[in-house]
């Protein structure tokens, strides 16, 4: 499964905080990260929030791209949308 995340950066404590939508409305899961955007550490942040709301391990989450607007695609191995919406509601729409 792909999902989308919008990432704030230097936003206190990590959380994934909810589903929101984008500009042309699809689904994007906002998450919150204590890591500066510029600061390597700030994937590695998004990946250890999301496995840990998602009940995967860290190793099935992948970021397959990224852009300056801090929006990433991640790539969640063996997740199924059921199993998502239990970790963290469903996505609208």
């Amino acid at each position: 499964m792909r999902l989308t995340v919008r990432v704030t950066p230097r936003g206190g404590r990590d959380a994934v905080e909810g589903w929101t939508q984008d500009e042309a409305g699809r689904p994007v899961l906002k998450v919150r990260v204590s890591a500066a955007a510029a600061d390597g550490q700030a994937n590695a942040a998004v990946i250890a929030v999301l496995a840990k709301a998602l009940g995967r391990p860290r190793s099935a989450l992948r970021i397959l791209r990224g852009d300056a607007a801090r929006t990433k695609q991640i790539e969640v191995e063996g997740l199924e949308p059921a199993a998502l919406a239990a970790a963290v509601g469903a996505p609208p729409g």
